[in-house]
């Protein structure tokens, strides 16, 4: 009788590496303020409805274009109204689209990997051209075309930058699957006759997990900075839509002599592609060996 240990060896190592990342991170400086600030913004934008002291599409709450004050910390635009309510709901729209982005780039690019990585011979080289030509188009630029073709507006910004970031999953998944398809767990899971999807979801994926987390936590920044973008071209939300891109967008032909309307929403950009990245370098830094070794931890 074949035992099952070997084929539960990938799953133990899976959760062991996770809880030894966990202590990690929490002892880091950098990772812990990024965190912090990171539960700071979403918090604030989960709890915007009844923290906001207005409405976000409410106008003339007060005079238009008017400066920080006690009534309005972070002033007026021009239509009057709380550029604080506006920012905070906006984090509603910002980070709820990069997350929604990194979720679909991440669970699609990472099965494809899997996948093809799996089985290998003419699907794996026909996945990989497919993998090189999306590559071959800055993700920007493919992500504008995507637009271009389904129309502007927040779900379509989803959906492009979701597509243009694929390619990324993919390859780095498939790399990371080819290392370990042969080793002696997977080979005594096959020899079970386990077929190729519960090897792909029970023994691959639990071991290039770590890898996902890492490559999705660090391409939300880039999502957020991506779908800001294409909102402050007006391919994205639309107005009165308080996104953060978008808000940048309506503010710059006063930015001069009313920059308060633009330097609180890009605070909050920054803030929020800050703190991914802080916990992104850390996760990073965490799960490569040479890195750890190299700096004793």
């Amino acid at each position: 009788m074949i035992s099952n240990a070997p084929a539960r060896e990938g799953g133990r190592e899976g959760r062991s590496r996770a809880r030894r990342v966990w202590r990690q991170l929490v002892m880091n400086p950098g990772a812990f303020i990024g965190a912090l600030i990171l539960l700071t913004l979403v918090v604030g934008a989960v709890v915007a409805p009844w923290v906001a002291p207005y409405d976000w599409k409410e106008q003339f709450v007060g005079p238009r274009l008017s400066p920080p004050s006690a009534t309005h910390w972070f002033g007026t635009d021009l239509f009057g109204r709380d550029v604080f309510s506006r920012v905070l709901y906006g984090g509603r729209f910002s980070l709820s689209v990069g997350i929604a982005t990194v979720l679909f780039s991440m669970i699609v690019g990472s099965l494809f990997g899997l996948f093809i990585a799996h089985f290998g011979g003419r699907i794996d080289h026909v996945g990989v051209m497919i993998i090189d030509v999306m590559l071959g188009f800055p993700p920007i630029v493919l992500a504008i075309l995507i637009v271009a073709v389904l129309g502007v507006g927040l779900p379509n910004v989803v959906v492009a930058v979701g597509i243009a970031g694929i390619p990324r999953f993919a390859r780095v998944v498939r790399g990371s699957t080819l290392a370990i398809k042969n080793r002696p767990f997977v080979e005594a899971s096959q020899a079970l006759g386990a077929g190729s999807l519960r090897v792909v979801l029970r023994h691959l994926l639990p071991s290039v997990l770590p890898t996902i987390t890492v490559l999705a936590t660090l391409n939300l920044a880039g999502a957020i900075i991506s779908t800001a973008s294409l909102s402050f071209l007006g391919l994205g939300a639309q107005p009165p839509t308080p996104e953060w891109g978008a808000m940048l967008n309506k503010s710059r032909d006063y930015m001069r002599f009313a920059s308060w309307t633009m330097i609180f929403p890009g605070l909050a950009l920054f803030l929020s592609v800050m703190s991914v990245n802080l916990l992104g370098d850390r996760l990073s830094e965490v799960l490569d060996p040479r890195v750890s070794k190299g700096r004793g931890d």
